[in-house]
Parts: C-alpha cells; sequence; structure tokens
C-alpha cells in the first residue's frame, strides 16, 4: 500500500461524504482511507458505509480526545508508506494524488505540504475566509504561496508523512491549537526533508461564519506563544505582525480623535485587500467580504497571540492554568 488517508472527524458527517466522494475520483488509485471519529454526538459511520464497495475505507469511533490524538489513532492503523492528513471539510481535485506521486518520483521527501483554495460551490463567506488565511497581505504567504516570509510548515488540513518519519517523532503531541506546527518543526529539528508540492492543493471550506473564524483565528494566536515556549527559536517576524497590526489599530483610532487623517492607512489598507480579493475572486462582493475577514484574521491572531504574551510571559503561567477554558472546552 503507498498511501493511507486519515481523515479525523468531529460532527461534520456532510463534509466527510464530499470529501469521501473527491476519492472516489482520484486517478491514482493505490490508497486506503481510515475515518477516525472523535467521540461525536453526530456521527458518520452511515455515510463512510456508503462508500465501502468503491473505496478500501476504515471506520473508527473513540472517546473525545482533539484532532492531533485522532490523528495519531487512525495513523497507527494505516498500512500506507506516506500517511496523508486531511482535514475533514476539504475537497480533493481528481489529479491530488497523482500530483503527490509525480512530487515523490522526482525527488524523496519525508514530509510535504500543499496548499489550499477555494471552490466555486464554496459560499462568498467562506470564499473571504479563504482569501484572509491565504493572501500574501494577511498571512505573509506562509501557508504555501508562492510569495513567502517565512518556510513552509505543513498544515494538518493538507500534511504527508512518510510512515516510518511519523513513528519516529511519536505523531501529534497533545496541545489542542498548534498541535500541526509543533509536529512540522520536528520535522524540521529532525533533519528530514520537507517540501511543499504546488501543485497538491485542496479545495478547504474552513469555518462557515465569521463568529467560528475569530475563535479559531484566536486560538491560533493563543498556540503560537505555546509554540515558542516550546520553541524559542521558531517565532518569527511572520508571527508578531497581527499584534502589530493590532495595537496599531487602536493606536490609530485614539488619534483620530485629533487627526482624522490617520484613518486613511485603514481605508489604504482596505482598499488593497479589496482589490486583491475581486482581482483573485472575480467578484467585487467577495471583495468586500474579504475586508471584513481580513481584519478578523489579524485582529482575532494578534488578540490571542497578546492575550497569551501576557499570561505565559508576563504573568508566567503555563498552558493549561492559562488556557483550560479555551483548549479543552
Amino acid at each position: 500500500m503507498r498511501y493511507s488517508f486519515i481523515i479525523p472527524v468531529y460532527n461534520r458527517p456532510e463534509e466527510v461524504d464530499e470529501l469521501l466522494n473527491s476519492l472516489t475520483r482520484q486517478t491514482n488509485k493505490n490508497f486506503e482511507v481510515l475515518v477516525v471519529e472523535d467521540g461525536s454526538s453526530v456521527p458518520c459511520k452511515e455515510v463512510v458505509d456508503n462508500y465501502a464497495d468503491r473505496l478500501d475505507i476504515c471506520y473508527y469511533f473513540k472517546s473525545n480526545s482533539g484532532p492531533g490524538q485522532t490523528r495519531n489513532y487512525g495513523a497507527e492503523r494505516g498500512h500506507g508508506e506516506y500517511l496523508i492528513i486531511l482535514d475533514s471539510d476539504c475537497i480533493l481535485p481528481e489529479g491530488y494524488l497523482a500530483a503527490v506521486e509525480s512530487e515523490l518520483q522526482q525527488q524523496k521527501a519525508d514530509a510535504f505540504g500543499g496548499p489550499d483554495r477555494a471552490h466555486d460551490s464554496f459560499t462568498n463567506i467562506q470564499k473571504a475566509i479563504n482569501y484572509a488565511m491565504t493572501s500574501f497581505f494577511t498571512t505573509g504567504g506562509i501557508r504555501g504561496g508562492k510569495k513567502k516570509m517565512d518556510k513552509f510548515y505543513p498544515r494538518s488540513f493538507n500534511m504527508g508523512v512518510r510512515a516510518e518519519v511519523y513513528k519516529a517523532l511519536g505523531g501529534f503531541s497533545k496541545m489542542r491549537f498548534g498541535e500541526d506546527i509543533d509536529f512540522s518543526i520536528r520535522i524540521f529539528q529532525g533533519g528530514y526533508a520537507c517540501r511543499l508540492f504546488p501543485e497538491a492543493w485542496v479545495w478547504h471550506k474552513r469555518r462557515t461564519d465569521l463568529k467560528k473564524f475569530f475563535k479559531q483565528v484566536h486560538n491560533s494566536g493563543i498556540a503560537r506563544i505555546n509554540l515558542y515556549k516550546k520553541y524559542p527559536k521558531s517565532l518569527k517576524v511572520v508571527h508578531l505582525l497581527p499584534a502589530l497590526f493590532t495595537i496599531g489599530i487602536v493606536f490609530l483610532l485614539l488619534y483620530s480623535l485629533v487627526c482624522s487623517w490617520s484613518l486613511s492607512l485603514l481605508l489604504l489598507f482596505a482598499l488593497i485587500i479589496c482589490v486583491d480579493s475581486t482581482l483573485r475572486n472575480k467578484s467585487f462582493k467577495i471583495g468586500l467580504l474579504s475586508i471584513l475577514a481580513s481584519f478578523i484574521q489579524l485582529i482575532g491572531y494578534g488578540t490571542g497571540f497578546l492575550r497569551a504574551w501576557w499570561k505565559r510571559c508576563v504573568l508566567g503561567k503555563n498552558e493549561f492554568a492559562a488556557f483550560e477554558k479555551n483548549f479543552y472546552k
């Protein structure tokens, strides 16, 4: 067996259906699928059973322990030379696995990852959120873009690892958020070859509304400080930018009370986002929504980062004492 797809899922049967459907259309058929239900109250077993005659697929149900440990559960039961980790809200183009195989034939890799895109069927909000999470102007292109401010670290929505390497590293840690970056850092620290496969992209739905999106990126900001405390050298300039942006927003709003022209800087940034997203998505409406999504992405991450910095670096609290509610409830 060449590949094992590991799919953790929590209360997302409809999205699992879309993902499995896309796997049936892969041009490369040398793979198995392991769906691991993480204590869901709305299980997807019936959905998985519908694909038993079209995919080499196994379904497992376990008590809730978070995404990292759920991936490990599946990885322990996989038989592939390579494990490919996917989020349950992804959809694969039919040439995804062929693109992975092509890259590995050209040059071996111990680990790899690919970028994500917005499908035509996604809502305008989902497309705007996708823009906010992939644009150079909001994330520095570190999630797989061609323009980057830091080296590429595979993310768990689209990550491949040689099974022997996964086992040697002990899989994902018990971190509730940021566990994929933690794993990627350990891949690099272990001296393993890790590459971006630009053509092995996925359609990624992400969060379906802006409130959930804010919570997601806020927790990502918290996780960045937890990663810094664990790996001090992992903190880069690009990771500071959302916090600086958030502080800058507060400063500009206060300064606007005595000098109204200061708000023009925010309007200029919003205009850049709107134009770039409009051109990319061919929709002015999505361009406008991308302004809101981008500000939520930056401020959400920035406030999480600053909050974690205050509690962990200034007050000296540990990860669990400071963020038990955010990470485990």
